[in-house]
């Protein structure tokens, strides 16, 4: 797996120039503040641009070039103390990304009592506008709305733990959206014919989420297959075995075929530099071919363990959701209804094809034949862990481009369908009813991405950074 470009968010705070001279200590003050948050924002992955202080609308424009310069992904905008909005303005409209405003006092509340006994006014009031942060915020909101740029905002305690809940969810919004924006996805092959839903307008996916496309080629891969060599497709049965639980009558032929296919989608992977696929191929008359892809599945799993989720299918908006869940850590595996279970008011759901190994079990099964699919072969069996879960669906959506369909629920203990394929047993606050009816009202395509825990808020976080809708049915 390539590295990733680390998170570059700058963070400034903003001020008023005509305070310094006239409140002692109050600029220092105010940039310790600026300090602490900054040390707060940075860890591995992001990397903090501090702009310091600005105050004038000189240092303003400055500041923006600079954050051009910095190739910053997010502007933090710390409302220090009152500011005038004539300094904010030029620096966000040169900068030129998202920003999150930081209304942050210092303490909880002023505490009127040891202010009410200091004998200097002076310093009384340079003791207040410390706490100022939220006068300035509507005129700063007023002169971003009017000029049409898009803000959100923090309000809170500087060391709260409620407020930093939030900041690290914008945080990880904007780590998202950043994956997205540098990322590289392969499309191998053709969509699934008949299958109307998935198929999208790729040159919108990389308008809207900033995502490279890169078309690639099913004869490279065999190819590839043809020069793997037999102690590296040994090692891989090797892997299978540790990464998998192999079950008794999957063929010493069968593994080794799926090993060979295996290392060469890492070797082509590696060429093509990608983040994420999509793919189907019948392969029918082309031997290669068709030995290629009905040998697939293990290999793309184990891809999709190491955060280069691939979704069957050529199914692009569902290989980005992957991509979303897997920059959460929530993972991401390719799902779809399976049945319902009116009598434990559940959905089931999974997919043949690759499946996340690392947010379940996963049990290799050979098939003797690939539903609705050419060939046989080994295939994958898993359930997602038992706990909290989180579905979603990038949604091509008629008045906003694409929005992002979000319902959190319930991996869940119990019966699964023992037939090769991945399925977990899911219930809902809305129950099984309510969840498929409210689900299949937002007009979805027929997959979605499931990941572990309930991440929905930072989803809508990043749905409002990168200007697209979300909708959020339990």
């Amino acid at each position: 797996m390539k590295s990733e470009r680390p998170l570059r968010a700058g963070l400034c705070g903003i001020g008023l120039d005509a305070y310094w001279s006239q409140f002692a200590g109050l600029k220092e003050r105010l940039e310790g503040y600026v300090a602490e948050v900054a040390s707060r924002l940075e860890r591995p992955g992001v990397e903090v641009v501090n702009l310091g202080l600005v105050d004038t609308p000189q240092r303003s424009r400055e500041a923006g070039h600079e954050s051009r310069r910095e190739d910053i992904d997010v502007l933090f905008l710390y409302v220090t103390t009152y500011a005038l909005s004539n300094t904010v303005l030029p620096l966000v409209q040169r900068a030129g990304v998202p920003v999150v405003v930081l209304n942050l006092q210092p303490e909880a509340a002023i505490d009127y009592a040891a202010f009410n006994r200091m004998e200097d006014r002076t310093a009384m009031t340079g003791h207040w506008l410390a706490f100022c942060s939220a006068c300035p915020v509507p005129e700063i909101a007023n002169v971003l709305s009017r000029a049409h740029i898009p803000f959100h905002q923090v309000t809170g305690v500087l060391d709260e733990e409620e407020t930093w809940v939030e900041i690290e969810g914008w945080l990880a919004a904007a780590r998202l959206k950043a994956t997205l924006a540098s990322a590289r996805m392969g499309l191998m092959g053709h969509y699934y014919s008949g299958m109307l839903d998935i198929m999208t307008d790729v040159t919108l996916v990389s308008i809207v989420f900033g995502t490279h496309v890169e078309i690639v080629e099913v004869d490279e891969l065999s190819a590839l297959m043809a020069v793997a060599t037999e102690a590296d497709v040994a090692r891989r049965v090797a892997d299978f075995q540790t990464m998998f639980e192999v079950q008794p009558d999957c063929s010493s032929e069968e593994l080794s075929r799926a090993a060979r296919t295996s290392v060469a989608l890492d070797a082509f992977v590696a060429q093509h530099e990608l983040d994420l696929m999509a793919y189907y191929y019948k392969g029918s008359g082309n031997a290669a071919n068709e030995n290629t892809m009905s040998s697939i599945i293990l290999g793309t799993s184990l891809l999709t363990a190491r955060h280069i989720p691939v979704a069957g299918e050529y199914e692009v908006k569902n290989a980005l959701a992957m991509k979303m869940m897997d920059a959460l850590g929530a993972g991401g595996s390719f799902t779809e209804y399976y049945a319902m279970d009116f009598n434990d008011d559940l959905v089931l759901m999974g997919h043949d094809g690759p499946g996340h190994i690392a947010i379940a079990q996963a049990k290799v099964r050979p098939l003797k034949v690939y539903h609705g699919k050419v060939g046989r072969g080994l295939s994958v069996e898993m359930s997602v862990k038992h706990g909290p879960v989180t579905l979603l669906s990038v949604v091509e959506d008629k008045d906003q481009r694409f929005k992002l369909l979000v319902a959190e629920g319930e991996s869940v203990a119990g019966e699964i369908l023992e037939i090769g394929n991945t399925n977990s047993r899911y219930r809902f606050s809305l129950g099984a009813r309510g969840f498929v009816n409210a689900w299949n009202a937002e007009g979805p395509a027929h997959h979605c991405a499931v990941g572990v825990g309930h991440v929905a808020e930072t989803l809508r976080k990043a749905a409002m950074l990168m200007g697209i809708g979300f909708r959020q049915v339990c």
